[in-house]
C-alpha cells in the first residue's frame, strides 16, 4: 500500500434516476433514499482511497431545502478530503437535473466520515491524502476543524482541546 495518494484518485461519480418507488406523496425523492445514495457514493470514494473495507462513522448536517422531483436525474460526486490514521472525511455534492426542461441545480452537500477496517473489523491505517487543486486544499485545511467539531459534539474530545476550532473563534 502506498503511503500517500492524491485526492483526485478517490473521486467517484454516481448517477441515479428518481423513480416512483423513490418518492414521497409529493412526488419528491425521499430523504432516506438520498442519504442511502450519498452513503454509497461516499463509501466507494473512501474504499478507493484506503483500498480497504470501510464503515460509516458519521454524516454531517444534510439539509433538505431543495426537493428533487420524480423523473430527475441525480448526480452524486464524492471525493476524500483528508485522511487521518484510519478515518477519512468524504465530501459529497448532489445535483438534480430535469433533462426535458434543461435545468440542473445543486441540491445538497455534506461531509461523511468513514473508518477503514481490516478483516477483524479493527481500524486499519490508511494512506495520507495529498490535495492539489485550490478546492482540494481548502477542503483539506477545513477538515481538521470539522473533525474536531464532530469529536466535541460526540463528547469524544473536550472543547478546550479543540485547538483548531478555538483558532477560528480567536479563543485563547
Amino acid at each position: 500500500m502506498s503511503s500517500k495518494k492524491f485526492a483526485k484518485e478517490s473521486a467517484v461519480i454516481m448517477t441515479e434516476m428518481v423513480l416512483p418507488n423513490d418518492t414521497n406523496t409529493l412526488n419528491n425523492l425521499m430523504g432516506g433514499k438520498l442519504m442511502h445514495w450519498m452513503d454509497i457514493v461516499a463509501a466507494i470514494a473512501a474504499q478507493k482511497h484506503s483500498n480497504s473495507i470501510v464503515v460509516t462513522a458519521s454524516a454531517d448536517n444534510i439539509s433538505f431545502q431543495q426537493p428533487i422531483a420524480l423523473g430527475n436525474v441525480v448526480t452524486l460526486k464524492a471525493q476524500v478530503t483528508r485522511a487521518f490514521n484510519s478515518s477519512m472525511e468524504v465530501f459529497i455534492e448532489v445535483t438534480a437535473e430535469d433533462i426535458p426542461a434543461n435545468k440542473k441545480v445543486m441540491t445538497h452537500r455534506a461531509f461523511f466520515t468513514f473508518v477503514a477496517v481490516n478483516e477483524n473489523n479493527k481500524p486499519s491505517r490508511i494512506p495520507e491524502l495529498i490535495p492539489e487543486t485550490p478546492e482540494e486544499i481548502e477542503n483539506y485545511e477545513g477538515a481538521l476543524r470539522r473533525r474536531q467539531l464532530r469529536l466535541v459534539l460526540a463528547k469524544r474530545m473536550k472543547p478546550e482541546d479543540a485547538v483548531e476550532l478555538k483558532s477560528i473563534f480567536n479563543l485563547d
